[in-house]
């Protein structure tokens, strides 16, 4: 019984090894645990203390309960089902794919992630491009909406600088979810993103199984009051003016809503305008290759080649950096309330009448977001260089229409961004950014500023952006364009 038991020493490391790592998994690992988990609650509750809109419980859940709670889902349940029938595949392998879709769509949010690093890269990123400023703001109403309400962010959608912009102006406020198309799955970059609470949709999918999936996860955010964000437009715009609304996201937010039981959802209009938008070239490219027949296409090279330009310029202090950045907060609107001035219950409707129901709710964003757009200098000038065609313009004339283009809509109730407080700098600034182009011209023996023949699609790009503020239409310009040429 006493005898000793030789056993090989490279057994005797294996089970010294294993036996540490027990000791670890079992002894150490869950003080650990509770350890960070302390901290990360009590920042958490330390967040929620300074935020307009409170962390939910739900979005800092385990990703992997939450992955399981959406396949668990009823509906999701259902669809697998009915897929299974449809396509005669065993149950187990749509099973299977209902997961891998949860998967993708349910993000991991962080808020050392968030907060740590994404608003201060935000913050710091429209800081080194722009000079960024807070338009209007319904400060009283926007701190009235209820703490236990689900709010989205709704915008509109000029450029991929908006989720760094409306991140960096909404940080002191709430920590956004935004729907991320899947331009964004990069490698470690999708990590990033999933970790600030973004969720991946596929834009334009057409599985039915997929759509149930991410319609239940939306509407499981919703329930829970998460703080998301969305572009109702379903997509940057590339002439300028703010497209027909695309309203997957907020239908299935909206479809099973219950005003009676279910927490209230505010949508709050935000309106996101730049005196220069990055990728202004690329999402102009198909018109400009129309009206011209020129092509611009995007390498690495020149992509590599405009970052060190632009890091340079900063440097030596000779970047005036691409003008103004401007957001603005609308009045919030409540669904609740929304639904009980019409006596609307969505739940009971037909699907044909839902759906029309939903586009007018979609509308009634849509022109509150279009209502706070602000003004920026570049398409103040760029209106007037428009509507004058190929006329040339004197200093005199031109500060007489800008000033006139002012106050046409300051009648509107928009929101002029007037840097300094003074117009002729607004003026200043607006032809700057122009003439720096060469989107307008200036002849250096009259003085006189002509807007260039070749630059006419961006020079209309830039006024788009504010046309609907004046109510006018393509066709009016047309015919102005036409008296000018006849007289």
């Amino acid at each position: 019984m006493s005898e000793l038991i030789a056993i090989p020493f490279w057994l005797l490391v294996g089970l010294a090894i294993l036996s540490a790592i027990a000791m670890v998994d079992r002894i150490f690992a869950p003080g650990v645990r509770w350890f960070f988990r302390r901290r990360v609650n009590e920042a958490i509750d330390e967040l929620n203390a300074r935020l307009d809109m409170r962390i939910q419980p739900f979005k800092v859940t385990r990703r992997q309960s939450l992955v399981d709670q959406l396949m668990y889902d009823p509906q999701v349940v259902a669809a697998v089902d009915a897929e299974a029938k449809k396509s005669g595949t065993p149950r187990a392998v749509e099973m299977a794919r209902a997961q891998r879709y949860a998967r993708e769509i349910v993000p991991q949010f962080s808020a050392y992630a968030y907060f740590g690093i994404g608003t201060r890269m935000a913050r710091w990123l429209s800081q080194f491009v722009y000079r960024v400023r807070l338009g209007y703001s319904h400060d009283e109403d926007l701190k009235a909406i209820n703490p236990e309400a689900s709010v989205v962010f709704v915008m509109n959608h000029r450029s991929n600088m908006d989720y760094v912009l409306v991140t960096y102006m909404a940080s002191t406020r709430a920590s956004l979810s935004y729907a991320v198309g899947e331009w964004a799955r990069i490698w470690l970059l999708q990590s990033l993103i999933r970790a600030m609470g973004a969720y991946f949709i596929r834009r334009g999918s057409g599985n039915d199984l997929y759509r149930r999936v991410l319609s239940r996860y939306v509407r499981m955010a919703t329930r829970q009051g998460v703080t998301q964000a969305v572009f109702p437009e379903g997509g940057l715009s590339h002439d300028g003016r703010l497209r027909q609304p695309r309203l997957g996201l907020i239908s299935y937010m909206v479809s099973d809503f219950d005003p009676k039981t279910d927490r209230d959802v505010v949508f709050v209009p935000v309106g996101v305008n730049y005196d220069r938008v990055i990728e202004d070239r690329v999402l102009t490219s198909r018109r400009e290759h129309e009206a011209t027949g020129r092509d611009f296409r995007t390498r690495p090279s020149t992509i590599a080649g405009f970052i060190g330009r632009l890091i340079s310029l900063r440097l030596r202090g000779h970047l005036y950096r691409y003008g103004y950045a401007c957001v603005s907060f609308g009045e919030p609107l409540s669904l609740a309330r929304y639904m009980d001035d019409r006596n609307l219950d969505f739940r009971e409707m037909a699907d044909e009448n839902r759906f029309a129901e939903i586009e007018k709710l979609g509308g009634d964003i849509l022109d509150r977001i279009g209502a706070v757009i602000p003004v920026l200098p570049v398409a103040l000038v760029a209106s007037v260089f428009l509507d004058a065609a190929d006329e040339p313009i004197g200093e005199l004339e031109l500060k007489s229409q800008v000033f006139d283009l002012i106050a046409a809509l300051e009648k509107t109730g928009a929101y002029i961004h007037v840097p300094r407080g003074d117009r002729d700098y607004a003026l200043s600034t607006g032809l700057r950014m122009l003439t720096l182009r060469h989107i307008v011209t200036r002849d250096g023996e009259t003085g006189l500023y002509r807007a260039n023949a070749n630059e006419t699609v961006l020079l209309e790009y830039y006024a788009n952006s504010i046309e609907h503020l004046l109510a006018r239409k393509a066709v009016t310009r047309t015919k102005a364009k036409a008296v000018r040429r006849k007289s």
